[in-house]
């Protein structure tokens, strides 16, 4: 587990499919992951979801987020981890709404982004939020990433933000 001031970052359990499952079927959070809606059916999502956890890729790390009172509110990731380059992509979902707009994503992400650079020798993290994400891009701001560039993938475009361990390294050392 991984505390954060708001969260705690924890491993996914089979327990989160039924959360997983209805956030993804979700058409709006489903729209904002840039993502088509899941339309299969509990069992053989709830088959891939115990597969997927049962032999997790080496180059992906996943996590449900809790509240500190233990409420599954959502799920972050780093994955295409590429140790050669020193990199890795990050990703967040809130799928509890009620916790929207409360600081929990900029939580989620500096607790992640300070595991990662605390604990692997990556040395950049990356993302893409759609261009008309603007709550999502106040909250990498604010956790320090900083754009890069654009992209357009799959009809969708994106914003492409990243933070470098060097410019983490001198935040904290400011605090």
């Amino acid at each position: 587990m991984i505390s954060g001031s708001k969260v705690i970052l924890r491993k996914k359990t089979l327990a989160d499919a039924h959360n997983d499952y209805r956030w993804q079927m979700d058409p709006e959070l489903a729209w904002l992951d840039a993502s088509p809606v899941v339309t299969m059916s509990f069992e053989d999502y709830l088959a891939a979801y115990a597969s997927e956890l049962r032999y997790s890729s080496p180059t992906r790390r996943s996590f449900a987020v809790d509240t500190m009172d233990g409420k599954h509110i959502g799920n972050c990731v780093y994955y295409n981890i590429d140790e050669k380059k020193g990199q890795a992509e990050l990703g967040i979902m809130i799928g509890n709404r009620d916790y929207w707009d409360k600081g929990y994503g900029t939580d989620i992400i500096n607790t992640l982004i300070d595991h990662i650079f605390n604990q692997t020798n990556l040395k950049r993290l990356y993302l893409k939020t759609l261009d008309s994400n603007i709550r999502a891009q106040k909250c990498f701001q604010k956790c320090r990433l900083a754009m890069y560039g654009h992209t357009v993938r799959d009809g969708f475009s994106f914003l492409l933000m990243d933070i470098h361990r060097k410019d983490w390294q001198e935040q904290q050392n400011k605090t």
